[in-house]
């Protein structure tokens, strides 16, 4: 590979920024140059070998900082191995929701990812704002009542970095 391999990332309350982070030192210790980025701060792909992508996917979609990277650099992500890992299922990452992140995938057609990965989330309602606080507070959400939680199995973050 030449170049450097980008793990961008999206986040919304911080935790992805932290599994990205995770990822990024996985790469480096195999023996990669990496470079930890936000992805809404990515202007250009040049000197990028390879993109790991991180961010949180909630009620089947990437979030909107992910989804405009894929989109802004569709064209330079198909000449490049790319890898995406989304985060945010409470549980573990169930055959539904790798079913929604492929269809959520298709979006982008050009787009073939060496792995894409479903990992569970981080959850803390005291964290929420605007209508994510509101939506937790609807007695038919299934956030009402839910208690702060961590669902990131990071040794399985750790051996699907190592594989790629």
């Amino acid at each position: 590979m030449n170049g450097t391999l980008l793990v961008a990332y999206a986040t919304r309350y911080g935790s992805t920024r932290d599994a990205a982070g995770l990822l990024r030192d996985v790469l480096a210790k195999a023996g990669f140059g990496t470079d930890l980025r936000m992805a809404r701060d990515v202007r250009t792909l040049d000197g990028v070998g390879a993109v790991v992508l991180a961010a949180p996917y909630y009620i089947g979609r990437l979030h909107r900082d992910a989804e405009a990277f894929l989109s802004a650099h569709g064209e330079a992500l198909e000449a490049r191995p790319t890898a995406i890992a989304a985060f945010g299922p409470l549980g573990e990452g169930k055959a539904e929701d790798r079913d929604q992140l492929e269809a959520t995938l298709g979006r982008h057609p050009g787009l073939k990812p060496v792995s894409a990965g479903m990992f569970g989330g981080v959850y803390d309602p005291a964290k929420l704002r605007g209508f994510d606080r509101l939506l937790a507070a609807l007695p038919a959400s299934p956030l009402h009542g839910l208690a702060a939680r961590d669902d990131l199995d990071r040794a399985g973050l750790r051996l699907w970095a190592e594989e790629l």
